[in-house]
């Protein structure tokens, strides 16, 4: 019987990626839960209730076999499918993202960015158009989107998520620094907040809590 998995399961999946590429990278064959775990600051059972949310993986006595495991991660994330995205904003954050942040790692292709600065219409950032936001519409209208990266003044996100979902682009990574709470049927959105991070960390270094 189909079942949906628990959000946490699922954000904790890139985690779990992150580690095994590392692991492969430093030559490391299999690893125990115990190990994982240990290195990751999870329990062994948290692990293994993890995994088995899809059928469980490694061999009892053995452990987990790193390639594998990675390769398993990376098909339940999708990564063999490629989605297609576009960025909305290319001031300094869209910017910094388009020149640094590695999409087709993730399995995104970055097909153009959109701004409204006649002096960035028309031009390339590392090999990525800048087309005029203005024109988004009829952009949207003529390609397959399936996520747009929001990095634009956040006085915008709502409007912009609403004709982003008209036109059926299936998820928003929002990086405006205000949540859109707008009603937007099936489109998925993701709200990433730097200062959540930020804030967590200095509540540690303040001894506010134990890690």
């Amino acid at each position: 019987m189909k079942y949906r998995i628990s959000a946490n399961v699922i954000r904790r999946l890139p985690r779990y990626l992150r580690r095994m590429t590392m692991l492969e990278r430093q030559n490391v064959e299999k690893v125990s839960s115990t190990e994982l775990g240990e290195r990751m600051g999870l329990t062994a059972s948290q692990i293994r209730q993890d995994f088995n949310c899809f059928g469980g993986f490694g061999q009892q006595g053995y452990g987990y076999n790193v390639k594998q495991l990675r390769e398993d991660i990376g098909g339940i994330l999708g990564l063999e499918d490629t989605l297609t995205a576009i960025v909305i904003g290319a001031g300094n954050l869209g910017r910094a993202l388009i020149a640094n942040f590695h999409f087709p790692a993730c399995g995104f292709q970055l097909a153009a960015a959109f701004d409204t600065d006649p002096a960035l219409i028309g031009t390339e950032m590392n090999g990525t158009p800048v087309l005029d936001g203005d024109k988004l519409d009829i952009y949207l209208e003529e390609n397959r989107v399936d996520v747009a990266v929001l990095t634009m003044p956040k006085g915008y996100a709502a409007s912009v998520a609403n004709l982003l979902c008209r036109h059926g682009v299936r998820g928003i990574w929002n990086f405006t620094g205000t949540d859109i709470d707008a009603d937007l049927g099936g489109t998925v959105v993701e709200d990433v907040h730097l200062s959540d991070s930020l804030l967590t960390l200095g509540y540690y270094l303040r001894g506010k809590g134990e890690q």
